[in-house]
């Protein structure tokens, strides 16, 4: 920013960023890190923790970020992000304890054995775990192609929102980390992790079929607000993702998670924006109506796996 550089200086800075893992691999790590050191009982409340940490600081970010760049520009925030990446890497290199023995070999950077580690993993994981993966893959598909519109629809008439009211718009979204993480905490004791994933599921197709119609500010913060739960569904799927895999394995399992991830970004951009200029003829939130529609099938998916598993248990009983 400083010296101004052409655009493609910026491509070439997302390429590296890319090819280093990016965003993905630091919360591969940081999930892996966290199955490791818990036990199952308590897996699925420290990840909902993890996203939840996600949601405050995307929703700090959304509060102070405009008003921020209107007073000082953009350079100013990206030292505040500079700063925060370098304290995280020394607390994470510090403070942070190894949670598996390393290897006495030493690692190599060239080397095959992680990616022979994620196929063996999903070759003899069984159908349970290629499904869970497609309901994780369907559900963050859905969250991030909703969540490029979300900005597009709120400028848009009938809304014609300002910057202010975007801010608030995106703290709002964000604050379904926070309140989803007070769900799990409330109904684990009373509810399997699979019928908490089903609430969280209806609670975000409720929210997109009321914002596909929303045509006043009023109409949008209810569909925000009927969001409360709607990420109680991904911790609980990465939580059922690393119970099928062996303690030794859940580096190779966050790591095909990360790479899915990536995969969902993708295809959401390239579905759901796409899908939003053409379909503006017919109506302005129809992608958000494709997206409840698309949350359908993980929710069957995790209801019959679930009803699946109660009845040898009845059986039994």
């Amino acid at each position: 920013m400083y010296l101004r550089l052409p655009v493609a200086w910026l491509l070439a800075g997302r390429l590296l960023s890319g090819l280093s893992g990016d965003f993905n691999a630091l919360l591969a790590g940081c999930f892996a890190h966290v199955a490791d050191t818990t036990g199952r009982g308590a897996r699925t409340f420290r990840v909902a923790v993890l996203e939840a940490c996600l949601g405050a600081a995307g929703m700090l970010a959304s509060v102070i970020g405009g008003a921020w760049r209107r007073a000082q520009g953009y350079i100013n925030p990206f030292w505040l992000v500079l700063a925060c990446n370098l304290c995280a890497a020394l607390y994470a290199f510090l403070l942070v304890p190894e949670s598996v023995t390393p290897d006495p070999r030493g690692a190599r950077l060239l080397s095959c054995d992680h990616h022979r580690a994620v196929l063996r993993l999903y070759g003899r994981g069984g159908a349970r775990l290629w499904l869970y993966a497609l309901c994780f893959f369907l559900v963050v598909t859905v969250h991030m192609g909703s969540r490029e519109l979300y900005v597009l629809l709120e400028i848009s008439p009938p809304l014609c929102w300002g910057p202010e009211m975007v801010g608030y718009g995106s703290a709002a979204l964000h604050l379904a980390y926070l309140s989803s993480l007070l769900g799990l905490r409330l109904l684990r004791p009373h509810l399997d992790d699979s019928w908490v994933a089903l609430l969280g599921l209806a609670s975000n197709v409720a929210a997109l079929l009321v914002i596909s119609a929303a045509g006043t500010t009023a109409l949008m913060f209810t569909g925000y607000g009927l969001n409360f739960l709607s990420m109680a569904s991904t911790p609980v799927l990465r939580s059922k993702l690393s119970q099928l895999a062996d303690p030794s394995e859940q580096g190779a399992l966050f790591a095909s998670i990360a790479c899915v991830e990536g995969l969902c970004s993708l295809v959401a951009v390239g579905v759901f924006n796409s899908l939003y200029p053409a379909t503006l003829h017919i109506l302005q939130g129809f992608p958000f109506l494709f997206g409840a529609i698309i949350l359908l099938l993980p929710a069957t998916i995790i209801g019959v796996m679930r009803c699946r598993e109660m009845r040898p248990t009845q059986e039994t009983s």
